[in-house]
C-alpha cells in the first residue's frame, strides 16, 4: 500500500476537524449500501489493516436477509472477509455536518478480489476491454419518484406534497420548468452536496408523472467510477429527500397507471490514440459502432435478470411506455432498447435504455461492456435500424417474466466468459432463493379475487 494512500486518512482528517464519525459503505449485490458507522480514532487502522465483513453481504436479498442458497451463510460459517479503503471515496456527508464516508472493497485471503463482488465483476470486464486497447466512457442517467413518506405497510404510495401547495402532487409536466422552480430547494441541495463529494450530477429535468424527476450525471473515462457515482448519488437523493420530510424511491413501477423508472446507459469507446471508436465518417457511425450494437443484442436475454433484477422490475415493460420491450436498436430513436442519439461527431455513442432504476449499476454496466466486447470480436452487422414506432416490433426473445429472466441467466454463454462461472452462479442462486422467498407469500389481491369465489 502506498504512502500516498496512507496520507489520505490523516490529510482528510487535519482539512476537516469536525469530523466525528465515517460511515463504511460496501454496495451489495443489490446495489444496496451495506455498512458500519465506525468513530474517527479508527480510520487510520482501516487504512493500514482493513475490516472485516461477513462474505453474505453478497448474499443478502433486498430486505437484508441472507439467501442460503448461495453458501455464503451458514454453510460456510458466515465467515469474515477483510475490507479495505477504495482510494479517492473518503468526502464528507453534507447533510451531517460530522460524518464522513468511505467506500470499500473486499478480498480473498490470498490479496485477490473477492469474486463475488459486482464492482470487482466490472473491473475485470473494464480490464479485458484494456487488453484490446479500449477504454469505455460512460454516463449514467436515473429516474425516481419523490413520494409521501406517510405510509402504511402494505399499501401503494402517494406522490410526495408539493413544497408550494402542501397538496399531493397529481399532475406531471414532462421538461417542466415551473416544476423545477418548485421543488427548487430540494434540487439545489442535491447539486450542492453532489458538488462536495465530486459526484458530476448534470442535467435535471422533470419527467412525466407526477413527483417523477430524472438526473443525469455527466460522463466519465472510467466505468468503475461513473458506477460509484450513480450508487453515491441515489444515497444523496434519499438523504436530501428526507431531509425536506419527503421519500424518494427507485423503485421500477411503483404506481400501475404511470410511468416507470428508468436507469438508462450511455457508453462510448475510446482507442488507444484517445479517438472514439464508434464515430464514422458521418452520422451511421463507425462498423465498429454496428458491431457492438449486434453484440448488446446478443446478451440481452440472458442479462435481463441483470436489468430487471426484481419482481416489480417487470411491470416496467408496457407497449407505449418509454420502456423498451424488444431487443430493437435505431438512431434517435427512443422506442428502442438500444438508441444512437442523434451525432455525427465524437460523441457517437451508445444509449442502453432497458433497465430499470433498481438495476445494479455496476452489474449493468459490466453487462453491457461484456455484450460491447464481444460484438467486436465476433464483427457481425445487426439487422436494418428500426425506424417509427418499435413497439410494433414482434420480439419474443427478451424474458416477460422474473422466472423466465432466471433461466435464461442460468442458460447464459456468453455473461460467463466475462464475469466468471463462480460469480454467476452466486447471482443465480441468490436470485433463486429470492424468488422463492418472494412467490411464497400470500398478498392481499388473492383474498380480494378467491376467498369467497373458487
Amino acid at each position: 500500500m502506498n504512502s500516498a494512500f496512507l496520507e489520505e486518512a490523516k490529510l482528510f482528517l487535519e482539512q476537516h476537524p469536525e469530523i466525528r464519525e465515517i460511515d463504511l459503505l460496501l454496495p451489495d449485490m443489490n446495489a444496496v449500501l451495506r455498512g458500519k458507522r465506525i468513530q474517527k480514532k479508527k480510520l487510520s487502522s482501516i487504512y493500514k489493516k482493513g475490516i472485516y465483513f461477513p462474505a453474505s453481504v453478497f448474499a443478502m436479498d433486498v430486505s437484508g436477509e441472507t439467501m442460503e442458497e448461495t453458501g455464503l451463510g451458514f454453510e460456510s460459517g458466515d465467515q469474515d472477509i477483510p475490507c479495505f479503503p477504495v482510494p479517492e471515496t473518503l468526502k464528507k456527508v453534507p447533510w451531517q455536518k460530522q460524518r464522513g464516508q468511505l467506500l470499500l472493497r473486499m478480498f480473498e485471503t490470498d490479496g485477490s478480489p473477492f469474486y463475488g463482488n459486482p464492482r470487482e465483476v466490472l473491473q475485470t470486464v473494464c480490464e479485458k476491454l484494456a487488453d484490446s486497447g479500449l477504454n469505455p466512457v460512460v454516463a449514467v442517467e436515473m429516474e425516481f419518484y419523490l413520494t409521501d413518506p406517510k405510509r402504511r405497510s402494505g399499501q401503494a404510495p402517494q406522490p410526495a406534497r408539493s413544497p408550494e401547495t402542501g397538496q399531493s402532487e397529481t399532475e406531471g409536466q414532462l421538461f417542466s420548468l415551473s416544476t423545477l422552480d418548485v421543488y427548487e430547494e430540494f434540487l439545489h441541495d442535491i447539486s450542492v452536496a453532489s458538488a462536495s463529494q465530486d459526484i458530476p450530477a448534470d442535467t435535471v429535468l422533470s419527467e412525466l408523472a407526477p413527483g417523477q424527476f430524472e438526473i443525469n450525471l455527466y460522463h466519465v473515462p472510467d466505468a468503475v467510477q461513473a458506477c460509484d457515482h450513480a450508487v453515491l448519488l441515489k444515497r444523496i437523493i434519499r438523504s436530501i429527500a428526507r431531509k425536506h420530510k419527503m421519500e424518494a424511491t427507485f423503485m421500477a413501477k411503483p404506481y400501475p397507471e404511470e410511468a416507470g423508472s428508468g436507469m438508462h446507459v450511455h457508453v462510448s469507446l475510446l482507442d488507444e490514440k484517445g479517438q472514439n471508436l464508434f464515430q464514422g465518417k458521418d452520422a451511421s457511425g463507425s462498423p465498429e459502432l454496428r458491431y457492438a450494437v449486434q453484440g448488446l443484442r446478443s446478451t440481452l436475454a440472458e442479462s435481463m435478470l441483470i436489468c430487471a433484477p426484481h419482481a416489480n422490475s417487470f411491470h416496467r415493460f408496457q407497449s407505449g411506455s418509454y420502456a423498451p420491450i424488444n431487443s430493437s436498436w435505431g438512431y434517435n430513436n427512443r422506442t428502442v432498447s438500444l438508441r444512437i442519439p442523434a451525432n455525427d461527431g465524437p460523441d457517437m455513442r451508445i444509449e442502453y435504455r432497458l433497465a430499470g432504476a433498481d438495476a445494479n449499476p455496476y452489474l449493468l454496466v459490466a453487462a453491457l461492456l461484456s455484450g460491447i466486447h464481444h460484438g467486436l470480436s465476433a464483427k457481425q452487422n445487426p439487422p436494418p435500424p428500426v425506424e417509427g414506432n418499435a413497439y410494433l416490433e414482434i420480439d419474443t426473445e427478451l424474458p416477460r417474466t422474473w422466472e423466465q429472466a432466471l433461466n435464461r441467466f442460468e442458460q447464459a454463454e456468453i455473461l460467463p466468459q466475462y464475469f466468471g462461472q463462480d460469480f454467476c452462479r452466486l447471482f443465480a442462486n441468490l436470485k433463486s432463493g429470492e424468488q422463492s422467498r418472494f412467490l411464497s407469500r400470500i398478498v392481499p389481491h388473492e383474498y380480494d379475487w378467491y376467498l369467497k369465489t373458487v
